[in-house]
């Protein structure tokens, strides 16, 4: 994926001003994560465009339009890599506050910001229509995993792995529709028949337990569980020289290890920038709305 570039005026800040810091430490963060986006790192990727969010809490004027558009950049950044991850209910409503945000500062200067609404809702679409087509192909593969249950059942050992892959799929696509617990029994089984096949922990069951991890992630009681299962699988990582697998479990666990102490603020954060938008835009709509009564009026009084 290629982010969405919106150009900072930062020579409106003083050099050595906190405000331009903080910019400028968020704007790092994110070409950090644009080079992880580039080698599709999607976790490390959201990491960094996370902790770059995080930067962003410490600006002193969340009315600033620079900081709004570098906010909206990076709530672009993180639909997409959610999108990218398959976690469309998630990237929904990323896109539900980048729109709250968008909608601003389109009404205060459209000639600059215009053209990242439209991106916006192309982006919509695209997780639409992802949504619908998950559901679709939910419903078959749901039937297929039936059919090659019957199969492993009456001993047909080849069917195993085809049963594996059958089951991911479901879950995936389960955690795709927010369906999480249901999501999760799959994997959960998916996880067993595959080693029970093997009868060694592979490549695959790692792979299969990190997703299973960032699914338990998305439902708060269970990250310590998710953190657990991480810690558990790291050695075996470790020890099979996957390198990939295991940044993705340490991208993981560091993202659960900062999120008790930020949550709050994190909501906080995007409560009040979102509430500010909104506050900002009803006091426009209003200014505009007693200008064309006051137009209104002095018509009436020049055509008396």
């Amino acid at each position: 994926m290629t982010q969405v570039e919106i150009p900072l005026n930062l020579e409106r800040f003083e050099t050595a001003s906190k405000e331009a810091a903080i910019l400028n430490e968020a704007l790092n963060c994110r070409k950090e994560a644009g080079q992880l986006l580039a080698e599709e790192r999607y976790l490390d990727a959201m990491e960094r465009t996370v902790a770059a969010l995080r930067i962003m809490r410490e600006f002193t004027d969340f009315d600033n339009q620079e900081f709004r558009a570098l906010l909206v950049a990076l709530l672009f950044d993180l639909a997409e890599i959610h999108f990218a991850l398959k976690d469309y209910k998630q990237s929904e409503k990323e896109l539900d506050t980048l729109f709250k945000v968008l909608d601003n500062l389109v009404k205060t200067d459209e000639s600059r910001f215009g053209k990242f609404h439209i991106l916006a809702m192309e982006l919509s679409t695209r997780i639409l229509r992802s949504r619908k087509k998950a559901m679709d192909l939910l419903l078959k593969q749901q039937m297929n995993a039936g059919a090659l249950y019957e199969k492993v059942n009456a001993g047909v050992v080849a069917a195993t792995d085809k049963l594996v892959d059958s089951l991911r799929n479901v879950g995936q696509l389960l955690a795709s529709t927010g369906e999480l617990k249901a999501a999760l029994k799959f994997y959960a089984e998916a996880i067993k028949y595959s080693k029970k096949r093997t009868g060694r922990v592979t490549r695959k069951e790692i792979k299969m337990t990190i997703e299973m991890a960032e699914i338990m992630m998305r439902i708060r009681p269970m990250r310590p569980r998710a953190k657990r299962l991480l810690n558990a699988i790291l050695p075996h990582a470790i020890s099979l020289e996957t390198i990939e697998l295991e940044q993705d479990i340490l991208a993981l666990i560091g993202v659960i290890d900062s999120e008790p102490e930020n949550e709050t603020k994190w909501k906080t954060f995007l409560l009040k920038v979102t509430n500010a938008a909104k506050s900002k835009f009803k006091k426009g709509a209003k200014e505009e709305a007693s200008d064309c009564k006051e137009a209104e009026e002095s018509v009436k009084e020049e055509t008396k």
